[in-house]
């Protein structure tokens, strides 16, 4: 019978210069039978949350690095046993769970299409590759232990450990040759519940260390702060005409356009007048992007986060909410990727979102401008020679002083409450 080669599998290069990516949950196990191309672990870097698949399929034999570990780009992420000769697509089911444990491989719960597991004893289906009944453990290298191999037990076992946060490592078992069984977790459960709760004494504080995103953020902003001498100029602008000309637009079918579409429009008319702040210093120099690549905050499960919506000069104010609100939804569910997270050449902050009405936010490097954009709230505002109740903004704007000077700023300020204020400057445009 011809042995299964290791194969170690190292974490890519997952791209825009990115060292590398926190571990945040293993997706299969060790002694877990996989196919190739599936994924194995799911990453944190420093742009996005990604699925890593393994180019081997086999079992694995190791894994390297524990959840919250940060793993650099070339180290080993797990070690495959592949079977020599091609692995067939047709999978064989699992055997029925039972309340014995399962012995051999492929015990782990099946999470998608193309992974098999072989049955109990140890007999492999006939369609696949034979494997050698022991499971194939490579030393890892000494910087980084990989976990020992557990007592092989049923997915019904793994199931309610995991949903009742047992550690199956911490429990013993009674099972031939000390395999877990149902019962001796079901048995660890009661003794959790049962046993008392220790209540912590002394300092109350935590120490939390930054990591991926929020590592990223603070270099990030730590770096614009020391090298960008940024000013903040504000003006309160009068949007009642604005909402009642977004309010105009959605009686019609179609998209609905959003607050935030008609806001990124002016930006983007202003930017037409003032292109020297859709820029960026580099070194002894400025240059200039003839793209604009507009970024906006947008929250999400890892906190406040910047997509780009590219070449945004180029859209109308419909396809800008489109593209604004596929990737607001895309931010809250995690699922933005790095190219939409990088490039952006002048962002656009409605921090208004919060109930805040201004904020001196610092430049997202090594852009040199952002427009901020306090919520929309009736105040009273004298409106032609009258005092009257209307919806008034305030607009904050920041810019890196080494690219224009107060008249540009002002100039791009000034123009951009106009427009909030008398959007029909814009009807051509929109």
């Amino acid at each position: 019978m011809a042995m299964p080669v290791v194969r170690e599998f190292t974490l890519p290069d997952l791209g825009e210069g990115l060292t590398g990516a926190e571990v945040v949950r293993w997706m299969v196990e060790v002694g877990e039978v996989i196919a190739v191309d599936q994924p194995v672990v799911e990453v944190e870097t420093a742009k996005a949350v990604v699925e890593v698949p393994c180019p081997y399929g086999g079992v694995v034999t190791a894994r390297f690095g524990e959840v919250g570990q940060e793993v650099p780009v070339g180290a080993p992420l797990v070690t495959v046993a592949v079977a020599p000769g091609p692995v067939p697509e047709d999978v064989e089911p699992a055997a029925p769970e039972a309340e014995r444990p399962l012995v051999g491989f492929g015990v782990a719960e099946t999470r998608r299409a193309g992974r098999r597991r072989v049955a109990p004893g140890g007999a492999a289906p006939a369609a696949a590759p034979a494997l050698p009944v022991a499971p194939v453990v490579v030393a890892p290298p000494a910087a980084v232990r990989a976990p020992a191999v557990l007592a092989v037990i049923s997915p019904l076992v793994r199931r309610i450990a995991r949903e009742h946060g047992i550690d199956l490592a911490q429990v013993a078992g009674s099972g031939p040759e000390g395999l877990i069984t149902r019962r001796d977790v079901e048995r660890a459960i009661q003794q959790a519940q049962t046993a008392p709760v220790e209540v912590p004494r002394g300092t109350d504080e935590e120490l939390v260390p930054l990591r991926g995103l929020r590592r990223t953020v603070a270099e990030k902003l730590t770096r614009s702060h020391r090298e960008i001498p940024a000013a903040t100029c504000w003006v309160d602008a009068d949007a009642t005409e604005l909402m009642a000309l977004r309010a105009q637009l959605n009686q019609v079918p179609g998209p609905k356009v959003s607050v935030l579409a008609l806001l990124a429009r002016i930006c983007l008319a202003g930017l037409e007048r003032f292109p020297k702040l859709n820029s960026s210093v580099e070194g002894d120099a400025v240059r200039r992007h003839r793209a604009v690549h507009l970024g906006f905050a947008a929250q999400g499960q890892r906190g406040l986060l910047v997509p780009v919506v590219r070449d945004a000069q180029l859209l109308g104010t419909e396809r800008l909410s489109v593209e604004l609100a596929r990737l607001t939804e895309a931010a809250r569910a995690g699922s933005l990727g790095p190219a939409e997270l990088t490039g952006g050449t002048f962002t656009l902050n409605n921090y208004g979102v919060f109930g805040v009405d201004g904020s001196t936010p610092i430049l997202n490097h090594p852009e040199a401008a952002m427009l901020g954009v306090g919520r929309i709230t009736p105040k009273p505002w004298v409106h032609e020679g009258e005092l009257a109740v209307r919806q008034v903004t305030q607009l904050s704007f920041t810019f890196d002083h080494r690219v224009c000077d107060g008249g540009t700023a002002g100039g791009f300020l000034r123009f951009v409450a106009d427009c909030v204020e008398r959007p029909g400057m814009l009807l051509r445009g929109l």
